[in-house]
């Protein structure tokens, strides 16, 4: 007695640990490059890597093949970024948006008001509106000019650098409208210099050759006149018009020889933030980070790019192409997701309604086999429409001169071959035949891809794109709710064959090893999502052997979510400021008392998923199908979680876990919706089958005295082509016990003995 007591706090004990230690560890970083004397930044709006060529851009290309290159993301607090707020964000370190009138709501020439009173530096009369637009209405809390008041002395040329380089009350140190002939003198003058080049706009290839043609030869200048020990970034500072794109970043200086550009805010070779240029320059200049801390971080070199220059930029600019894409299908992709389980969880409800066999002379008729048979097909098609997305990224369609009808046709054909592959496994007759190998499948295939780096989550369909600036490595959104789902299901699958009493240790083996998947800085890198899954398990854990979600089991999985909380903002606060995880960060600034503004932005991005996200309709859909449907006494749920509380264990971890990756990831529902995606058709799927064997009888097993309640099971009805099979262990209706009796504890799928025996009544049996 006292060890089944102390079985779910030392079991949640070990998952705390587990969350603790995959949270803990964090990939060495590189140390910061110093020893610049000056750094130059020169920035040209809607440069991209498809614009640049040893023909039509020299001297970027010669850059670009000593140097070190990346993709640059530029978010700013406006979408798109127009230069504009792309200059402004540079200055700032952070995202930030100028205040003035845009229109139509797309990108306007730099046209700001610069005055010169004496002819050296200049000044920005809109200056002071403008910070207090980015400080009060804003939720980032952005300062302008905040990398010139990081510096004794900055040079500005051209209208968009002195918005970059304006101090907070609107002095520019040293400016010139143009670039000089010779700009040697100018550049010298200060330790920062930040250069407007120009700007490469539209679509059309001639005009953007010109003008690329014209920034390069202004480039050259520059580069000619550059101070000695100087570091020199080329970066397109900003899109000109919708929509986004990932633009060029080459970092060319001492110690910056081949490779990637990446950062601790991407955490992925060969991608760079806006944002981070501002703190690349002052680590460079060895100058300290400001008191408000940017929320970039310096960049640095990593890995091996190609020696073939061709070779290497054709990466990032394949890598614009496919964000490009990814952000065309998306929308229909997950429209048609949830259209399609919408009306699967309206087709089922008369299925669910007849399913039942009725004992006596009159009831409705049973739905004909091969109508049962085809929707079940369909609903396991349907819980594989995210992995089927997941793997088409594995083949360039985004190269396809159509790429959403590619997309289409090969998720279409990856769907078939996944529903083919579960419909053809040995255990698919079972009731949890399905719902094991659909939660295997969508396991591993997210498992492996996060083990290997994540590169189909990349600007994938199903993934996060480059172009948000939310994330650049490790588990998405999408892939965080089908892979904790998967996972717990797989447990409670796995958990149900096995013994009773050992049943939480197999939930707390492969929950587990899922959280450290989640949670590892060197893989999934999600940290809120493995304090969800902490969660999730330890309630998946205790309820496994029996019984139901009670108030003290939620209790102990809270608990072990806010053990492993605290545990990790304690190892985390002890970092330095700049290799701080999210969480450190948000403690960090309740402690400096600008939290309010992480509150913020984190309840505006929830409303805003909320109210604009289609996993929110497919969560809402799910929600209302288990509740009014599935668990109602008709509906089989409620029937499947008495025959299998490892499965009744895993649905419920995989709630708590979704919601709380939802509220604190400031997801809202889409982590939810993601989960019900594969929870509720396979839900819907194995209570057709607990419905189907619902008036099923079986002899006691000879020689093994019968339980009260229990009733014996003659030859299970309907077992044709593609349906299931005999399966005593549906036991009795409303029998609610773990497993029927002469199941044995090895789990309760197995065939009837004796095809041929006889039905017996239950009186009958009372008898005997």
């Amino acid at each position: 007695m006292l060890l089944r007591r102390l079985t779910p706090v030392l079991l949640t004990l070990v998952v705390v640990a587990l969350g603790i230690t995959a949270l803990a560890a964090r990939p060495e970083t590189a140390p910061t490059r110093r020893g610049a004397d000056y750094v130059v930044l020169a920035g040209v709006a809607g440069l991209r890597w498809e614009d640049v060529d040893p023909q039509t851009t020299p001297t970027l290309w010669r850059m670009a093949s000593e140097g070190a290159i990346g993709s640059l993301a530029v978010r700013s607090a406006h979408r798109p970024t127009c230069p504009v707020d792309g200059w402004l964000t540079l200055g700032a370190g952070n995202y930030a948006a100028w205040n003035g009138d845009r229109g139509d709501g797309g990108c306007r020439p730099v046209e700001v008001a610069v005055e010169r009173p004496d002819g050296i530096g200049a000044n920005l009369p809109a200056q002071e509106s403008v910070v207090l637009h980015n400080q009060d209405r804003l939720p980032w809390g952005a300062m302008p000019g905040a990398l010139a008041e990081s510096v004794r002395c900055s040079v500005a040329v051209g209208e968009g650098a002195a918005v970059a380089a304006a101090r907070p009350f609107g002095r520019v140190d040293r400016y010139a409208p143009v670039l000089p002939d010779d700009p040697a003198e100018l550049l010298g003058s200060c330790v920062l210099s930040i250069v407007d080049l120009g700007t490469v706009a539209g679509e059309d290839p001639a005009v953007r050759r010109a003008a690329a043609r014209a920034a390069d030869e202004r480039l050259a200048r520059v580069v000619a006149a550059r101070p000695a020990e100087s570091l020199v970034i080329v970066a397109g500072v900003s899109d000109t018009e919708r929509p986004s794109r990932l633009h060029v970043a080459v970092a060319h200086g001492a110690g910056w020889d081949g490779g990637w550009l990446t950062s601790a805010s991407t955490g992925r070779e060969g991608y760079l933030q806006l944002i981070d240029l501002a703190p690349t320059a002052l680590a460079a200049l060895g100058r300290p980070m400001p008191d408000r801390a940017f929320l970039g971080h310096p960049a640095q070199t990593a890995g091996t790019r190609p020696a073939d220059l061709a070779e290497a930029i054709a990466a990032p600019a394949d890598a614009d192409r496919e964000a490009a894409a990814q952000r065309q299908v998306s929308g229909w992709f997950f429209g048609v997701l949830v259209a399609a389980q919408v009306v699967l969880a309206v087709a089922v409800l008369p299925l669910l309604r007849r399913a039942r066999r009725h004992a006596g002379p009159h009831g409705p008729e049973p739905v004909a086999r091969p109508i049962v048979a085809t929707v079940e097909v369909l609903l396991v098609a349907a819980a594989l429409a995210v992995p089927a997305a997941l793997l088409a990224e594995t083949l360039p369609w985004w190269r396809n001169d159509h790429p959403a009808p590619s997309f289409a046709v090969l998720t279409a054909l990856l769907l078939a071959v996944g529903t083919l592959v579960v419909r053809l496994i040995p255990g698919y007759a079972g009731t949890l035949g399905p719902l094991g190998a659909v939660a295997g499948l969508t396991t591993l295939t997210v498992g492996l891809d996060v083990v290997t780096g994540a590169r189909l989550q990349l600007n994938g369909v199903v993934g996060y794109s480059a172009l948000e600036g939310g994330r650049y490595a490790g588990l998405g959104t999408v892939a965080l709710g089908v892979f904790l789902a998967g996972a717990l299901l797989c447990a409670g699958w796995l958990a149900q064959r096995v013994r009773r009493q050992w049943r939480p240790m197999v939930v707390v083996a492969v929950g587990g090893t899922a959280v450290v998947v989640v949670g590892s800085p060197y893989l999934g890198a999600d940290s809120i999502g493995a304090i969800a899954l902490t969660a999730g398990v330890s309630v998946a854990a205790a309820v496994s052997a029996g019984g139901w979600l009670t108030a003290s089991r939620l209790a102990w999985a809270g608990m072990a979510g806010l053990a492993v909380t605290v545990g990790f903002a304690v190892l985390d606060l002890r970092r330095p400021p700049t290799e701080r995880g999210s969480l450190g960060r948000f403690l960090a600034a309740l402690g400096d008392g600008t939290g309010g503004l992480t509150v913020q932005r984190s309840s505006a991005s929830s409303i805003e998923t909320l109210t604009s996200s289609p996993l929110t309709i497919l969560a809402l859909a799910g929600a209302l199908l288990v509740w009014f449907a599935l668990l109602q006494p008709w509906g089989g749920l409620m029937r499947l979680f008495g025959i299998y509380p490892a499965i009744r264990a895993a649905m419920a971890g995989t709630a708590v876990a979704a919601v709380i990756g939802g509220v604190l990831g400031s997801n809202a529902l889409d982590v939810a919706g993601a989960a019900a995606a594969l929870v509720v058709p396979m839900a819907a799927l194995s209570a057709l089958r607990v419905l189907d064997h619902s008036t099923d009888r079986t002899r006691p097993a000879t020689g093994r005295p019968v339980e009260e309640g229990y009733t014996g099971a003659g030859p299970s009805h309907g077992a044709g082509p593609g349906g299931p099979g005999p399966d005593a262990a549906d036991g009795p209706p409303g029998a609610g016990q773990d497993e029927p009796p002469g199941a044995g504890e090895a789990g309760p799928e197995r065939p009837d003995a004796e095809a041929g025996r006889a039905v017996r009544s239950s009186t009958e049996v009372a008898a005997t």
